[in-house]
Protein backbone atom coordinates (compact mmCIF):
# COMPACT_ATOMS: atom_id res chain seq x y z
CA UNK A 1 0.00 0.00 0.00
CA UNK A 2 1.26 3.34 -0.71
CA UNK A 3 0.92 5.92 1.55
CA UNK A 4 0.24 8.81 -1.26
CA UNK A 5 -3.29 6.17 -1.99
CA UNK A 6 -3.73 6.98 2.40
CA UNK A 7 -3.60 10.22 1.66
CA UNK A 8 -6.08 10.70 -0.92
CA UNK A 9 -8.49 8.54 0.99
CA UNK A 10 -8.13 11.00 3.85
CA UNK A 11 -8.44 13.93 1.91
CA UNK A 12 -11.82 12.70 0.09
CA UNK A 13 -12.81 10.76 2.75
CA UNK A 14 -13.14 7.57 0.73
CA UNK A 15 -13.41 4.46 2.38
CA UNK A 16 -13.55 5.70 5.76
CA UNK A 17 -16.26 4.11 8.12
CA UNK A 18 -18.58 6.36 9.85
CA UNK A 19 -17.95 4.33 12.81
CA UNK A 20 -14.17 5.25 12.47
CA UNK A 21 -12.69 4.09 16.07
CA UNK A 22 -9.12 4.67 17.55
CA UNK A 23 -7.51 1.90 18.54
CA UNK A 24 -7.98 2.27 21.89
CA UNK A 25 -11.31 2.26 20.80
CA UNK A 26 -12.43 5.76 21.15
CA UNK A 27 -14.90 7.49 18.55
CA UNK A 28 -14.23 9.54 15.66
CA UNK A 29 -15.88 12.04 13.98
CA UNK A 30 -14.09 13.71 10.82
CA UNK A 31 -15.31 17.58 11.01
CA UNK A 32 -12.96 19.03 8.16
CA UNK A 33 -9.70 16.88 7.30
CA UNK A 34 -7.56 19.57 6.50
CA UNK A 35 -5.19 20.94 4.35
CA UNK A 36 -3.06 19.18 2.20
CA UNK A 37 0.25 20.61 3.65
CA UNK A 38 2.96 20.59 0.51
CA UNK A 39 6.09 21.72 2.34
CA UNK A 40 7.74 20.24 5.86
CA UNK A 41 6.12 18.89 8.33
CA UNK A 42 2.41 17.05 9.02
CA UNK A 43 0.39 15.89 6.09
CA UNK A 44 -2.37 18.19 6.65
CA UNK A 45 -2.73 21.38 8.82
CA UNK A 46 -5.86 22.63 10.50
CA UNK A 47 -8.15 19.71 10.61
CA UNK A 48 -10.92 19.14 13.00
CA UNK A 49 -11.71 16.33 14.92
CA UNK A 50 -13.86 14.84 17.33
CA UNK A 51 -12.67 11.99 19.66
CA UNK A 52 -14.78 10.70 21.87
CA UNK A 53 -16.32 13.63 23.44
CA UNK A 54 -13.94 16.24 23.06
CA UNK A 55 -13.34 18.42 19.86
CA UNK A 56 -9.51 19.05 18.31
CA UNK A 57 -8.03 21.37 16.26
CA UNK A 58 -4.28 20.74 14.82
CA UNK A 59 -2.85 18.50 12.34
CA UNK A 60 -3.10 14.90 11.05
CA UNK A 61 0.09 12.77 10.12
CA UNK A 62 -0.49 9.63 7.58
CA UNK A 63 1.66 6.77 7.37
CA UNK A 64 1.29 2.83 5.95
CA UNK A 65 2.54 1.40 9.00
CA UNK A 66 2.50 3.25 12.95
CA UNK A 67 6.60 2.26 13.11
CA UNK A 68 6.61 4.86 10.21
CA UNK A 69 6.46 7.44 12.95
CA UNK A 70 9.73 6.74 14.69
CA UNK A 71 11.55 5.66 11.66
CA UNK A 72 10.83 9.54 9.85
CA UNK A 73 12.30 11.17 13.39
CA UNK A 74 8.43 12.59 14.59
CA UNK A 75 9.13 11.39 17.91
CA UNK A 76 12.21 14.08 18.16
CA UNK A 77 10.79 17.03 16.02
CA UNK A 78 8.89 19.64 17.45
CA UNK A 79 7.28 20.39 14.60
CA UNK A 80 4.77 17.26 14.78
CA UNK A 81 3.84 17.93 18.68
CA UNK A 82 0.68 19.68 17.29
CA UNK A 83 -0.33 16.11 15.37
CA UNK A 84 -3.73 15.05 16.73
CA UNK A 85 -4.45 12.20 14.76
CA UNK A 86 -2.13 9.66 13.02
CA UNK A 87 -3.36 7.59 10.73
CA UNK A 88 -2.21 4.05 9.32
CA UNK A 89 -2.98 1.67 6.96
CA UNK A 90 -2.51 -1.27 8.94
CA UNK A 91 -3.26 -2.14 12.47
CA UNK A 92 -0.42 -3.57 14.41
CA UNK A 93 1.57 -4.24 17.54
CA UNK A 94 3.98 -1.48 18.41
CA UNK A 95 4.79 1.26 20.85
CA UNK A 96 2.07 3.76 20.76
CA UNK A 97 3.03 7.13 19.15
CA UNK A 98 4.10 9.78 21.42
CA UNK A 99 5.70 13.93 20.08
CA UNK A 100 8.72 15.08 21.24
CA UNK A 101 7.03 16.18 24.90
CA UNK A 102 6.10 12.88 25.51
CA UNK A 103 2.75 13.08 24.95
CA UNK A 104 0.38 10.41 23.14
CA UNK A 105 -0.91 10.71 19.91
CA UNK A 106 -4.64 9.34 19.40
CA UNK A 107 -4.31 6.80 16.33
CA UNK A 108 -6.75 5.56 13.85
CA UNK A 109 -6.78 2.63 10.91
CA UNK A 110 -7.73 3.03 7.58
CA UNK A 111 -7.98 1.44 4.32
CA UNK A 112 -7.72 2.08 0.34
CA UNK A 113 -10.56 0.08 -1.14
CA UNK A 114 -9.91 -1.94 -3.80
CA UNK A 115 -11.22 -0.26 -6.35
CA UNK A 116 -8.79 2.73 -5.87
CA UNK A 117 -5.37 0.62 -5.49
CA UNK A 118 -6.60 -1.22 -9.19
CA UNK A 119 -7.28 2.19 -10.61
CA UNK A 120 -3.90 3.91 -8.96
CA UNK A 121 -2.13 0.93 -10.53
CA UNK A 122 -3.39 1.22 -13.82
CA UNK A 123 -2.34 4.83 -14.06
CA UNK A 124 0.98 3.91 -12.47
CA UNK A 125 1.69 0.99 -14.86
CA UNK A 126 -0.64 2.44 -18.26
CA UNK A 127 1.98 1.83 -21.49
CA UNK A 128 -0.58 5.15 -22.69
CA UNK A 129 -0.37 8.50 -22.11
CA UNK A 130 -1.73 9.89 -20.77
CA UNK A 131 -3.24 7.22 -18.77
CA UNK A 132 -6.13 9.12 -17.72
CA UNK A 133 -7.80 9.47 -21.41
CA UNK A 134 -10.62 7.48 -20.92
CA UNK A 135 -11.46 9.66 -18.16
CA UNK A 136 -11.74 13.23 -19.75
CA UNK A 137 -14.63 12.40 -21.86
CA UNK A 138 -16.74 11.40 -18.75
CA UNK A 139 -15.60 14.30 -16.32
CA UNK A 140 -18.23 17.25 -15.66
CA UNK A 141 -17.77 20.10 -18.15
CA UNK A 142 -18.03 22.63 -15.63
CA UNK A 143 -15.34 20.63 -13.05
CA UNK A 144 -13.14 20.19 -15.94
CA UNK A 145 -12.76 23.99 -16.94
CA UNK A 146 -12.57 25.21 -13.08
CA UNK A 147 -9.33 22.82 -13.09
CA UNK A 148 -7.91 24.43 -16.53
CA UNK A 149 -8.54 28.01 -14.60
CA UNK A 150 -6.90 26.70 -11.60
CA UNK A 151 -3.93 24.98 -13.48
CA UNK A 152 -3.85 28.50 -15.51
CA UNK A 153 -3.58 30.56 -12.30
CA UNK A 154 -0.94 28.07 -10.75
CA UNK A 155 1.63 28.12 -13.64
CA UNK A 156 1.15 31.73 -13.87
CA UNK A 157 2.29 32.08 -10.00
CA UNK A 158 4.92 29.94 -10.49
CA UNK A 159 6.24 32.44 -13.46
CA UNK A 160 5.75 35.03 -10.80
CA UNK A 161 7.25 33.61 -8.01
CA UNK A 162 10.58 33.12 -10.61
CA UNK A 163 10.56 36.93 -11.59
CA UNK A 164 10.19 38.10 -7.97
CA UNK A 165 13.29 35.58 -7.52
CA UNK A 166 14.99 37.60 -10.24
CA UNK A 167 14.20 40.66 -8.37
CA UNK A 168 15.60 39.66 -5.40
CA UNK A 169 18.91 38.17 -6.62
CA UNK A 170 18.88 42.07 -8.19
CA UNK A 171 18.00 44.18 -5.24
CA UNK A 172 14.75 44.84 -6.27
CA UNK A 173 16.33 46.09 -9.57
CA UNK A 174 12.75 45.37 -11.57
CA UNK A 175 14.67 46.89 -14.98
CA UNK A 176 17.39 44.44 -15.01
CA UNK A 177 14.78 41.27 -13.64
CA UNK A 178 12.96 42.27 -17.01
CA UNK A 179 15.62 41.81 -18.84
CA UNK A 180 17.05 38.75 -17.32
CA UNK A 181 13.34 37.15 -18.29
CA UNK A 182 13.15 38.04 -21.88
CA UNK A 183 16.68 36.60 -22.85
CA UNK A 184 15.95 33.90 -20.82
CA UNK A 185 12.48 33.35 -23.10
CA UNK A 186 14.43 34.47 -26.15
CA UNK A 187 16.72 31.07 -25.40
CA UNK A 188 12.98 29.37 -26.79
CA UNK A 189 14.62 26.30 -24.44
CA UNK A 190 17.84 25.28 -26.08
CA UNK A 191 20.13 28.20 -24.24
CA UNK A 192 17.46 29.58 -22.13
CA UNK A 193 19.43 29.10 -18.85
CA UNK A 194 22.64 30.15 -20.49
CA UNK A 195 20.84 33.74 -21.87
CA UNK A 196 19.60 34.67 -18.16
CA UNK A 197 22.92 34.01 -16.87
CA UNK A 198 24.54 35.79 -19.29
CA UNK A 199 22.20 38.87 -18.94
CA UNK A 200 22.66 38.55 -15.06
CA UNK A 201 26.31 39.48 -15.63
CA UNK A 202 25.77 42.64 -17.81
CA UNK A 203 26.55 45.87 -16.30
CA UNK A 204 23.46 47.32 -17.26
CA UNK A 205 24.53 51.02 -16.08
CA UNK A 206 27.21 50.88 -18.01
CA UNK A 207 25.71 50.11 -21.31
CA UNK A 208 22.70 52.49 -20.78
CA UNK A 209 26.13 54.87 -21.33
CA UNK A 210 26.11 54.02 -25.22
CA UNK A 211 22.66 52.76 -25.82
CA UNK A 212 22.28 55.16 -28.25
CA UNK A 213 25.38 53.37 -30.37
CA UNK A 214 24.66 50.17 -31.44
CA UNK A 215 27.87 48.92 -31.81
CA UNK A 216 29.03 49.40 -28.59
CA UNK A 217 25.77 48.01 -26.93
CA UNK A 218 26.67 44.76 -29.47
CA UNK A 219 30.53 45.04 -28.19
CA UNK A 220 29.30 44.88 -24.44
CA UNK A 221 26.70 42.40 -24.92
CA UNK A 222 28.91 39.86 -26.96
CA UNK A 223 31.91 40.48 -24.15
CA UNK A 224 29.66 39.87 -21.66
CA UNK A 225 28.82 36.48 -23.64
CA UNK A 226 32.63 35.49 -24.39
CA UNK A 227 32.51 35.72 -27.69
CA UNK A 228 34.83 38.05 -27.93
CA UNK A 229 37.63 35.81 -26.78
CA UNK A 230 38.23 33.57 -29.38
CA UNK A 231 39.16 31.05 -27.20
CA UNK A 232 36.38 30.43 -25.85
CA UNK A 233 34.32 29.60 -29.00
CA UNK A 234 33.87 26.14 -30.60
CA UNK A 235 36.93 25.04 -32.59
CA UNK A 236 34.97 25.08 -35.93
CA UNK A 237 34.26 28.67 -35.12
CA UNK A 238 37.42 30.00 -34.45
CA UNK A 239 39.40 30.58 -37.73
CA UNK A 240 36.58 32.06 -39.44
CA UNK A 241 35.78 34.18 -36.80
CA UNK A 242 39.28 35.71 -35.88
CA UNK A 243 39.91 36.72 -39.58
CA UNK A 244 36.45 38.77 -39.41
CA UNK A 245 37.57 42.87 -39.63
CA UNK A 246 33.48 43.23 -37.72
CA UNK A 247 34.24 40.97 -35.00
CA UNK A 248 37.84 42.41 -35.05
CA UNK A 249 37.21 46.17 -34.47
CA UNK A 250 34.84 44.98 -31.89
CA UNK A 251 37.31 43.28 -29.72
CA UNK A 252 39.49 46.08 -30.06
CA UNK A 253 35.94 48.15 -28.87
CA UNK A 254 35.81 45.57 -25.96
CA UNK A 255 39.10 45.87 -24.36
CA UNK A 256 38.64 49.20 -24.34
CA UNK A 257 34.72 49.40 -22.52
CA UNK A 258 35.93 46.46 -20.35
CA UNK A 259 39.23 48.50 -19.56
CA UNK A 260 36.87 51.89 -18.85
CA UNK A 261 34.28 49.84 -16.59
CA UNK A 262 36.32 47.71 -14.83
CA UNK A 263 35.10 44.30 -16.00
CA UNK A 264 36.73 41.49 -14.94
CA UNK A 265 36.93 39.64 -18.39
CA UNK A 266 37.81 36.25 -17.31
CA UNK A 267 34.81 35.21 -16.05
CA UNK A 268 32.81 36.27 -19.61
CA UNK A 269 31.97 32.68 -21.06
CA UNK A 270 28.74 31.18 -21.30
CA UNK A 271 28.05 27.00 -22.31
CA UNK A 272 26.38 28.21 -25.83
CA UNK A 273 24.24 25.68 -27.25
CA UNK A 274 24.73 25.19 -31.08
CA UNK A 275 24.05 21.73 -31.95
CA UNK A 276 20.66 20.74 -33.67
CA UNK A 277 19.68 24.26 -34.04
CA UNK A 278 18.90 26.06 -36.54
CA UNK A 279 21.05 29.10 -37.54
CA UNK A 280 18.33 32.04 -36.69
CA UNK A 281 18.04 30.29 -33.20
CA UNK A 282 22.20 30.55 -33.09
CA UNK A 283 23.14 32.75 -30.02
CA UNK A 284 24.50 35.34 -32.00
CA UNK A 285 21.68 35.91 -33.60
CA UNK A 286 19.42 36.04 -30.48
CA UNK A 287 22.36 38.70 -28.75
CA UNK A 288 22.29 40.76 -31.62
CA UNK A 289 17.93 40.73 -31.11
CA UNK A 290 18.51 41.53 -27.67
CA UNK A 291 20.92 44.06 -28.70
CA UNK A 292 18.76 45.95 -30.86
CA UNK A 293 15.87 46.35 -28.49
CA UNK A 294 17.74 47.47 -25.83
CA UNK A 295 19.28 50.15 -28.37
CA UNK A 296 16.03 50.94 -29.08
CA UNK A 297 14.40 51.20 -25.63
CA UNK A 298 12.12 48.09 -26.50
CA UNK A 299 13.24 46.52 -22.78
CA UNK A 300 12.44 49.33 -20.55
CA UNK A 301 9.54 48.12 -18.24
CA UNK A 302 7.18 51.50 -18.59
CA UNK A 303 7.54 50.17 -22.70
CA UNK A 304 5.91 47.10 -21.77
CA UNK A 305 3.59 48.36 -18.95
CA UNK A 306 2.27 50.63 -22.27
CA UNK A 307 1.44 47.98 -24.22
CA UNK A 308 -2.88 48.02 -23.52
CA UNK A 309 -3.09 44.96 -26.61
CA UNK A 310 -2.04 42.15 -27.76
CA UNK A 311 -1.16 43.79 -31.04
CA UNK A 312 1.16 46.44 -29.69
CA UNK A 313 3.26 43.84 -27.10
CA UNK A 314 3.97 41.94 -30.36
CA UNK A 315 4.84 44.55 -31.81
CA UNK A 316 7.16 45.58 -29.08
CA UNK A 317 8.39 42.09 -29.31
CA UNK A 318 9.32 41.93 -32.94
CA UNK A 319 12.66 43.72 -32.80
CA UNK A 320 15.36 43.01 -36.11
CA UNK A 321 19.15 43.24 -35.59
CA UNK A 322 21.72 45.63 -37.06
CA UNK A 323 23.39 45.85 -40.60
CA UNK A 324 26.15 43.16 -39.80
CA UNK A 325 23.67 40.76 -38.57
CA UNK A 326 21.23 41.25 -41.66
CA UNK A 327 24.38 39.33 -43.36
CA UNK A 328 25.43 36.78 -40.98
CA UNK A 329 24.31 34.18 -38.30
CA UNK A 330 28.03 34.02 -36.60
CA UNK A 331 30.92 36.10 -36.71
CA UNK A 332 32.78 35.83 -40.45
CA UNK A 333 30.31 33.22 -41.31
CA UNK A 334 27.88 35.23 -44.24
CA UNK A 335 24.59 34.53 -45.05
CA UNK A 336 21.57 35.33 -47.29
CA UNK A 337 20.36 38.50 -46.38
CA UNK A 338 17.47 38.89 -43.91
CA UNK A 339 16.52 41.60 -41.31
CA UNK A 340 16.09 38.60 -39.06
CA UNK A 341 13.01 40.13 -37.26
CA UNK A 342 11.08 38.13 -34.64
CA UNK A 343 8.11 36.26 -36.08
CA UNK A 344 4.68 36.47 -35.44
CA UNK A 345 4.88 32.89 -33.60
CA UNK A 346 7.75 34.06 -31.76
CA UNK A 347 6.63 37.07 -30.33
CA UNK A 348 3.34 35.22 -29.27
CA UNK A 349 5.92 32.91 -27.57
CA UNK A 350 7.34 35.54 -25.81
CA UNK A 351 4.41 37.62 -25.08
CA UNK A 352 3.05 33.97 -23.24
CA UNK A 353 6.36 33.35 -21.34
CA UNK A 354 8.20 36.79 -20.75
CA UNK A 355 5.85 39.91 -21.17
CA UNK A 356 3.08 38.88 -20.00
CA UNK A 357 4.01 36.93 -16.84
CA UNK A 358 6.30 40.15 -16.47
CA UNK A 359 3.19 42.62 -16.51
CA UNK A 360 1.11 40.41 -13.99
CA UNK A 361 4.21 40.35 -11.55
CA UNK A 362 4.65 43.84 -11.84
CA UNK A 363 1.32 44.69 -11.25
CA UNK A 364 0.47 42.28 -8.11
CA UNK A 365 4.36 43.31 -6.61
CA UNK A 366 3.01 47.58 -7.26
CA UNK A 367 -0.48 46.63 -6.14
CA UNK A 368 -1.96 47.35 -9.66
CA UNK A 369 -4.63 45.35 -10.23
CA UNK A 370 -5.62 46.94 -13.61
CA UNK A 371 -1.48 45.87 -14.94
CA UNK A 372 -2.76 42.07 -13.57
CA UNK A 373 -6.05 41.88 -14.97
CA UNK A 374 -4.47 43.15 -18.58
CA UNK A 375 -2.17 40.65 -18.21
CA UNK A 376 -4.85 37.94 -18.19
CA UNK A 377 -6.86 39.36 -20.90
CA UNK A 378 -4.27 39.63 -23.37
CA UNK A 379 -3.34 36.06 -22.92
CA UNK A 380 -6.77 35.02 -23.33
CA UNK A 381 -7.09 36.81 -26.35
CA UNK A 382 -3.78 34.83 -27.79
CA UNK A 383 -4.37 32.01 -29.57
CA UNK A 384 -3.60 28.52 -27.97
CA UNK A 385 -0.14 27.11 -28.68
CA UNK A 386 0.64 24.37 -30.82
CA UNK A 387 2.84 22.36 -30.02
CA UNK A 388 2.91 17.94 -28.46
CA UNK A 389 1.66 18.77 -25.28
CA UNK A 390 -2.17 20.66 -26.99
CA UNK A 391 -2.23 18.26 -29.50
CA UNK A 392 -2.44 15.39 -26.81
CA UNK A 393 -4.99 16.70 -24.70
CA UNK A 394 -6.99 17.79 -28.01
CA UNK A 395 -6.79 14.28 -29.28
CA UNK A 396 -8.27 13.12 -25.74
CA UNK A 397 -11.08 15.43 -25.87
CA UNK A 398 -10.07 18.37 -23.83
CA UNK A 399 -10.97 21.80 -25.77
CA UNK A 400 -8.21 23.97 -26.12
CA UNK A 401 -8.59 27.26 -27.41
CA UNK A 402 -6.85 30.04 -25.91
CA UNK A 403 -3.07 30.10 -24.74
CA UNK A 404 -4.35 31.01 -20.98
CA UNK A 405 -5.70 26.92 -21.97
CA UNK A 406 -2.66 26.03 -23.20
CA UNK A 407 -0.33 27.31 -20.42
CA UNK A 408 -2.83 25.02 -18.34
CA UNK A 409 -2.43 22.16 -19.86
CA UNK A 410 1.29 22.77 -20.00
CA UNK A 411 1.18 22.85 -16.74
CA UNK A 412 -1.04 19.86 -16.05
CA UNK A 413 1.97 17.68 -17.91
CA UNK A 414 4.52 19.32 -16.20
CA UNK A 415 3.74 19.32 -12.75
CA UNK A 416 1.03 16.27 -12.32
CA UNK A 417 1.62 13.67 -15.28
CA UNK A 418 5.50 13.49 -15.65
CA UNK A 419 5.48 13.84 -11.92
CA UNK A 420 2.74 11.42 -11.30
CA UNK A 421 1.25 13.35 -9.03
CA UNK A 422 -2.25 12.04 -10.05
CA UNK A 423 -3.55 11.89 -6.58
CA UNK A 424 -3.30 15.97 -6.69
CA UNK A 425 -5.05 16.13 -10.18
CA UNK A 426 -8.63 16.67 -10.37
CA UNK A 427 -8.90 14.40 -13.23
CA UNK A 428 -7.07 11.99 -11.56
CA UNK A 429 -9.79 12.04 -8.45
CA UNK A 430 -12.16 11.52 -10.83
CA UNK A 431 -10.59 8.65 -12.22
CA UNK A 432 -9.57 6.91 -8.74
CA UNK A 433 -13.22 7.55 -7.74
CA UNK A 434 -14.32 5.87 -10.24
CA UNK A 435 -15.44 2.34 -8.65
CA UNK A 436 -16.82 1.34 -12.06
CA UNK A 437 -13.12 1.80 -13.20
CA UNK A 438 -11.37 -1.35 -13.55
CA UNK A 439 -8.44 0.43 -14.70
CA UNK A 440 -7.28 0.27 -18.38
CA UNK A 441 -10.69 0.70 -20.24
CA UNK A 442 -12.04 1.82 -23.32
CA UNK A 443 -9.76 2.56 -26.77
CA UNK A 444 -7.49 5.47 -27.09
CA UNK A 445 -8.17 7.91 -29.34
CA UNK A 446 -6.35 7.72 -32.70
CA UNK A 447 -4.54 10.70 -33.94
Amino acid sequence: MKEILLQYCWKHRIGISPTLTTTDGKSVRILDPGLMNTDAGPDFINARIRIGEMLWAGNIEIHCRRQDWYAHGHDHDPAYDNVILHVVGSDEEGEAVRTSQGDRVEEVVIHVPQHVEESYEALMTADKYPPCYDTVPRMPRLSLRAWIDALQTERLQQKTEAIAGRVSRLGGDWEHAYFMTLARSFGFGSNSEALEQWAQSVPMKAVGHHRDDIFQVETMFYGMAGMLNVATLPARMQIETAADEYWQRMEREWAYLSHKFSIDTRHCHQAWRYMRMRPQNFPHIRIAQLAMMYHEGRTQLSRLIECDTAEKMAELLRCGVSGYWQDHYTFGHESRHSTKRLSQQSATLLMINCAIPMLFAYGRATNNDMLSDRALLILDSLHAEDNNITRMWRDVGLEVTSAGDSQALIQLKKEYCDRRRCTLCRIGDCHLSSEERGGGQGEYPKR
